[in-house]
């Protein structure tokens, strides 16, 4: 069961900042884990990001949500910023 998966027009910048090995790391994570099973190996945020997911690779964080067979990325950001930048994406 394949997802589709859709991007933020912010997510470009996102990725803009990171070295090569993450960009790397980051797209082989969305293309074997989101695009299958996102909620298999997503962990669901709480509070204010209720309905959010969040999947961990190394020290980047990937924001998305799940709508019927689409996955939404909302921003791909180091772990330290993530929760500060995504709220004002939402």
């Amino acid at each position: 069961m394949a997802y589709r998966i859709l991007y933020h027009p912010t997510v470009k910048e996102d990725i803009e900042l990171l070295d090569k090995r993450q960009k790397k790391a980051v797209a082989k994570a969305i293309e074997n884990r989101l695009e299958n099973e996102p909620e298999k190996y997503g962990t669901p945020l709480r509070r204010s990001l209720k309905g959010y997911w969040k999947l961990r690779v190394g020290d980047i964080r990937v924001v998305f949500k799940v709508v019927k067979k689409e996955v939404h990325v909302l921003a791909i950001i180091h772990r330290k910023t993530i929760y500060e930048r995504i709220l004002a994406r939402i």
